[in-house]
């Protein structure tokens, strides 16, 4: 069996848990089960509408967003499923702010609750740049199940990856 590398630091018995969905060929079907809702999010002007909406819903007085796109580049294996960026400007005498945040590309057919979970997650890095207490409390409050939605997530990468290495 090889590593689960998305779940490394959870306990053993929650390992064995997946390994044994994983080893039944169950651990897809659970996840479609629980997440059936396909999100309709589909081109990056459409990323940027859905980025900007939750956004003004939950951080209006941050920077504005200066560009949201897909990005195939953006690479799963190295844990980095989105990116956010901050360009500083000078205009003149005035210094100007513009943040980027780049979605990895397999979230072009997550689930909606994983896409949500991904854009809260940089979202979230507005505000604050490390992880810790108060950059997972905003997640929390822009989406109550944030840590279940983590954890769902690193199951669909855990199975996604499986499934590659069947092939």
């Amino acid at each position: 069996m090889e590593p689960l590398k998305y779940l490394t630091g959870y306990p053993p018995h929650v390992l064995a848990k997946v390994q044994a969905l994983i080893v039944s060929g169950r651990l897809g079907t659970t996840l479609a089960e629980k997440y059936v809702e396909p999100h309709t999010v589909r081109n990056d002007g459409q990323l940027y509408d859905y980025v900007a909406e939750l956004k003004d819903r939950h951080l209006r007085k941050s920077v504005p967003l200066g560009k949201v796109i897909y990005d195939g580049k953006l690479q799963v294996m190295k844990h980095a499923l989105g990116t956010h960026t901050s360009i500083s400007r000078v205009q003149g005498s005035k210094l100007k702010a513009s943040r980027e945040i780049r979605i990895a590309s397999v979230f072009r057919d997550a689930p909606a609750e994983f896409l949500k979970m991904i854009v809260v997650h940089e979202l979230a890095h507005l505000k604050e740049t490390e992880h810790n207490k108060p950059f997972y409390r905003l997640c929390t409050h822009m989406e109550p199940d944030y840590h279940q939605l983590e954890f769902d997530l690193r199951l669909y990468l855990t199975h996604l990856d499986a499934s590659n290495h069947q092939d």
